[in-house]
């Protein structure tokens, strides 16, 4: 499905930005390059520019949340003079004035995976519905504990604390599936449900977990619910 949905977006960038005149060029910048989902999306999109005789580019961050590396793949983008440019964005806030930039410079840009802040700082977005997928897990861990999830210790392992949409949208809507009370559905980690022991960033990767489950532990030994957001 990755492979499929990073394909589409490669062909809807190439229609969207296509000049007869000339061999197109276009770049994917995702998170990281080690998380197996940004991988498949590298050979989804590679596959189809090779299909379809476009020269792809590819940039990651170092880690999950590295806007910087970002910023600066999208300046390389529009001084290399690409077409468009397929983004999963680790700020989504954060990089909007350098999405706004490739866009003043005629490239196409695609969000990927993980919506803008605001939507529509991209021309298009290729994601999941985020909250519906959170949603429907927390449905299915409220119903496999029965009626101990009254009195559930939730422990809510997040990606980063720029609080990119990807994680917000998860995060609540597991909880709404999970039958919280929201707060600010726009945000996570205001909510006043005692289950909910607490929120803590893994940065997308095994080490972040494991120190972020241990501080959350540490809160509250008896945690028997635990959300990740990957």
């Amino acid at each position: 499905m990755t492979k499929f949905l990073t394909g589409a977006a490669v062909g809807a960038l190439l229609i969207g930005a296509a000049s007869a005149a000339s061999a197109e060029s276009a770049c994917l910048i995702t998170k990281t390059d080690t998380n197996p989902f940004f991988v498949k999306m590298k050979e989804g999109a590679t596959a189809k520019a090779a299909e379809m005789g476009i020269e792809l580019k590819s940039y990651a961050g170092k880690i999950d949340g590295d806007s910087e590396s970002q910023v600066a793949a999208i300046e390389t983008c529009i001084a290399d003079g690409a077409k468009g440019i397929l983004l999963t964005a680790s700020d989504t806030k954060g990089i909007v004035p350098a999405v706004q930039k490739a866009r003043e410079a005629g490239l196409l840009v695609i969000a990927l995976d993980t919506p803008l802040d605001p939507i529509d700082a991209a021309d298009a977005t290729f994601a999941t519905d985020n909250f519906l997928a959170g949603e429907l897990i927390g449905q299915w861990a409220k119903a496999a504990l029965g009626d101990a999830a009254a009195d559930a210790k939730i422990a809510m392992l997040d990606l980063d604390v720029s609080q990119p949409t990807v994680g917000v949208l998860r995060d609540q809507g597991f909880l709404q599936g999970f039958g919280i009370d929201l707060g600010d559905p726009n945000k996570w980690g205001d909510e006043t449900d005692p289950r909910v022991v607490g929120h803590d960033v893994t940065q997308g990767n095994q080490e972040g977990g494991r120190r972020a489950m241990e501080s959350l532990l540490a809160k509250d030994p008896f945690i028997n619910v635990v959300y990740t957001i990957n």
